[in-house]
């Protein structure tokens, strides 16, 4: 199945384009890496580079790629494609996607697909289905929303980050105390002859606390896949870039 993810951008297209197309700003807004480096090319050859991603503090897990990409088309759109292989201990061995730059209004709808072959036969196609492609689809979108508040409120990618881990603690401290009914009791034990009343209510707090933190829609400069779309709103058909890249070695 291949991941699809758009996202609204309300931004200049130049500098949406910089700031994906530029290895030391892809890599402060897009999770799913850590390092990007542009490697030597000669003229008119496609664009290689090398990326890591630090799974672990001990696991760092790298891979080679090959880009290129179509700054100016008739229509106004701009394409980037690459090919990409990965590690021998990555689950993803090799595959191919897109970037497409499409101006909209005011701003610009930033969307991809791509697609990757994973390793291990049997264990590693049902890890993939189950667990991995799963992943890579909510980081990805996780990764274009950051990137939007990056442009569109100024908001930096490592505030962005923090905000999030923020948020996170929050919910679960409000799903923890939904579940245990921490700090109910003492509740109870403040009101005196209104305890009664609380002791009924008790289980009502901890429903709204829990839904809160469930249902609740993200804060405004918190980064949430849920913003992007995961499903073309019309049929998208992959750009030839891709099959003119050779494949990465």
């Amino acid at each position: 199945m291949v991941l699809y993810i758009e996202a609204r951008i309300r931004a200049d297209l130049d500098e949406l384009w910089a700031r994906t197309q530029e290895p030391s700003q892809h890599q402060r807004w897009d999770v799913r890496f850590t390092e990007i480096d542009h490697l030597p090319r000669a003229e008119g050859e496609p664009q290689r580079f090398r990326y890591a991603t630090r799974v672990l503090p001990f696991l760092r897990v790298a891979g080679t790629g090959t880009s290129a990409g179509e700054k100016e088309r008739p229509d106004g759109t701009r394409t980037s494609a690459l090919r990409f292989s990965s590690h021998p201990l990555s689950l993803l061995a090799e595959g191919s996607g897109y970037w497409r730059y499409v101006p909209d209004g005011d701003g610009v709808r930033f969307l991809t697909g791509y697609d990757y072959r994973p390793r291990w036969g049997a264990f590693g196609a049902l890890a993939d289905r189950v667990l991995f492609r799963p992943l890579m689809g909510w980081a990805t979108a996780w990764s274009f929303d950051r990137l939007r508040l990056w442009l569109e409120l100024g908001i930096t990618p490592e505030r962005a980050r923090w905000n999030w881990i923020r948020e996170l603690l929050l919910r679960t401290l409000m799903i923890t105390a939904a579940c245990t009914g921490f700090g109910y009791g003492r509740l109870l034990r403040l009101t005196g002859p209104l305890a009664p009343l609380f002791f009924y209510a008790t289980p009502l707090l901890a429903l709204v606390s829990l839904s809160l933190a469930v249902l609740a829609p993200p804060l405004p400069g918190t980064p949430a896949a849920r913003r992007c779309r995961r499903t073309p709103s019309v049929s998208v058909r992959a750009p030839r870039v891709p099959r003119t890249l050779e494949n990465p070695r």
